[in-house]
């Protein structure tokens, strides 16, 4: 005889499978539904944490969008003398002046 013949005992067969099975309803029966309801809160867990890693995988990987500049607006006083420019109002006059 060799020794991996000694160890091998097999799988359990149909009527052990069930013997077993009745004997994890015997002692864990009542609390089978809220073990079922954790065991499910943690894999809708596992998922949602594997999809925001995902996410910000993808958000990594992506090409950053180039900003778009916004124009400066134009000046409502000339930056060397400080008058007011052509075609531009003030406050303290209400017409259109010309330099």
């Amino acid at each position: 005889m060799t020794m991996n013949h000694l160890l091998a005992l097999g799988w359990p067969g149909p009527f052990e499978m069930l013997l077993i099975l009745g004997l994890g309803l015997l002692i864990f029966g009542k609390r089978l539904p809220e073990v079922g309801r954790s065991m499910g809160k943690t894999i809708i867990e596992f998922k949602k944490g594997m999809r925001e890693v995902e996410d910000e995988m993808h958000q990594v990987d992506a090409p950053a969008k180039p900003r778009e500049i916004d124009a400066k607006p134009a000046p409502k006083f000339d930056p060397y003398t400080g008058k007011p420019l052509a075609g531009v109002r003030t406050n303290d006059d209400s017409t259109t002046t010309d330099v």
